[in-house]
C-alpha cells in the first residue's frame, strides 16, 4: 500500500528498553519489531510522511506503579535506560518524539494522552499537519497499541494496524487477540509491510 505523504503518519508506540527483553516490564520478543519498525520508518522518511515516536516518560512515584496502588512494576521511569528507545530502533532526526504518562494521577496508555517537545497535544499535532490516516506499530498490541488505535478511530482517524510490528504482553491468555478483534471491530485495518 503506498505511502501518501499528504495524510499519513506512522506512529511508533513504546519501543523502549523496558518493554523488551531485558526491561523490567518486557513484551516477549518485544525487540523483534525493532527491524520491521525500522524498516517502515526508512519507508516513511523517503516518502516525506511524518514519523512520531511516542514514548512512557513517568515520574518516579506514580499510581501507575504498585507501590502507589497501580498495576505495573516501575518502568519507564524518566531520564532512566529502561524509558530509553531500544537502541537498535532507527528514526529520523526530523521524527518528533511524544510523551505520556508525565502525570502521577493518570495512567496514560494511549498517544493520544501525549504531549510533542512543545506541549501541544497528539491529536492537534497531527491535524495541523494535515494528516489523516495513521499506520500504527510498536508495544504492546493489548495496552499501548490498543488505547492509540481506539483513541484514533474516535478522533476521526483512519488506522492501519502494522500487523508485521506489534507484539503483546498477555497478562491473561488471549489478552492480544481480543485487542485485535476490538481494534478491527472500531474501523481500524490490519497491514503489513510489502501488502498491496
Amino acid at each position: 500500500m503506498p505511502i501518501d505523504p499528504k495524510r499519513d503518519a506512522l506512529v511508533i508506540v513504546d519501543v523502549q528498553n523496558d518493554f523488551c527483553p531485558g526491561g523490567s516490564l518486557a513484551v516477549p520478543e518485544g525487540d523483534q519489531v525493532v527491524p520491521v519498525l525500522n524498516e517502515y520508518a526508512g519507508r516513511f522518511w523517503a516518502a516525506g510522511a511524518p514519523i512520531y515516536a511516542s514514548r512512557d516518560w513517568h515520574p518516579a512515584k506514580t499510581r501507575h506503579f504498585e507501590e502507589y496502588g497501580g498495576a505495573w512494576p516501575p518502568h519507564c521511569v524518566q531520564g532512566t535506560w529502561g524509558a530509553a528507545f531500544h537502541p537498535d530502533l532507527e528514526f529520523p532526526p526530523a521524527a518528533r518524539v511524544v510523551s505520556k504518562g508525565m502525570d502521577p494521577n493518570e495512567d496514560a496508555y494511549s498517544c493520544f494522552q501525549a504531549v510533542d517537545a512543545e506541549g501541544r497535544g497528539f491529536a492537534g499535532a497531527l491535524r495541523e499537519r494535515g494528516v489523516s490516516r495513521l499506520w500504527v506499530g510498536g508495544l504492546a498490541t493489548d495496552y499501548c497499541v490498543r488505547a492509540t488505535v481506539l483513541d484514533a478511530r474516535k478522533e476521526g482517524f483512519e488506522v492501519l494496524v502494522l500487523e508485521d510490528a506489534v507484539k503483546g504482553v498477555d497478562v491473561a491468555p488471549g489478552d492480544s487477540a481480543r485487542a485485535i478483534e476490538e481494534m478491527q471491530a472500531a474501523g481500524a485495518r490490519f497491514v503489513r509491510l510489502g501488502m498491496p
